[in-house]
């Protein structure tokens, strides 16, 4: 079992490592959280977009272990920005899902060009209000996105998943996330296509740690308290990136990591027309 959780602004906790689904559809998404949750993972992310709500909430379903020892996030689209279009998301993922309640629903996108974010959080208080949801909170929302939502409901994020790893360290989202109590959790805690994984120095830190990069790469988030969902393609990478809670990245380690943050302008916008669903 991966050890100790999380706690979140409103009373729920989080799993401090889970697992990410995307791309996976169908029997793979199904085998994948199967496995997960067979090696210890509790925390299991999807999404309407992801379009594997169906075998993931089968897999969970079908686990044999207890829904409340489950931690199950998943995330709404642009077309549902709006007090009611939540209200349909929700029970949409939740027939998809195939489970009586999410533990934390999100906004996947601000889509700021279409204007209607707000209303879409105002829609997910609404839910949380109504005792149907135990956490909400967004996605790839920067700070002025939070500071809007927050001045218009007074009601402060549970969770932001942004990317983030160590080559986007997204210094200002993590700061602000600190001031509100926001938790953050990355996507793409490994980096996008690969090169952390085989980088010298990142090499180097794993080799003297005995540990491979990845768990290297994934140590540093939970030192940061940051919460990591990984994608994993087997079996083995599953047990791999949950082996990170029995050693520690010394001063040394986490400031040769601090060299590679590429800055905020590497990171996908999500003010961009080209980032969001």
């Amino acid at each position: 079992m991966i050890p100790g959780n999380i706690p979140l602004l409103h009373g729920h906790s989080i799993p401090r490592l889970g697992i990410g689904t995307w791309p996976l559809v169908g029997d793979a998404a199904h085998e994948m959280v199967e496995l997960a949750l067979q090696v210890g993972y509790r925390l299991i992310d999807t999404s309407h977009k992801y379009g594997n709500e169906v075998p993931v909430g089968a897999a969970i379903r079908e686990s044999g272990i207890p829904r409340d020892e489950i931690f199950v996030t998943s995330k709404f689209n642009k077309e549902d920005h709006s007090v009611d279009g939540v209200q349909r998301a929700y029970d949409e993922s939740l027939r998809r899902t195939g489970l009586d309640h999410l533990d934390l629903f999100l906004i996947h996108w601000p889509v700021p060009w279409l204007d209607g974010y707000v209303q879409a959080w105002k829609g997910l208080v609404k839910l949380v209000d109504d005792g149907r949801v135990t956490a909400i909170g967004v996605s790839n929302f920067k700070p002025g996105h939070l500071e809007r939502i927050i001045a218009a409901t007074g009601r402060v994020p549970d969770v932001n998943q942004i990317q983030l790893s160590v080559d986007l360290t997204r210094d200002e989202a993590r700061d602000a996330h600190r001031r509100w109590g926001i938790v953050t959790e990355a996507w793409s805690p490994l980096g996008r296509g690969g090169p952390l994984l085989t980088d010298p120095v990142v090499a180097g830190i794993a080799q003297r740690h005995q540990r491979t990069a990845a768990q290297v790469l994934l140590r540093w988030h939970i030192q940061h308290g940051i919460v990591p969902i990984p994608r994993a393609d087997n079996l083995a990478q599953l047990r791999e990136n949950a082996q990170i809670f029995d050693f520690e990245l010394d001063r040394g380690d986490m400031a040769a990591l601090a060299e590679f943050d590429l800055g905020e302008a590497a990171a996908r916008d999500s003010d961009s027309r080209q980032n969001g669903h």
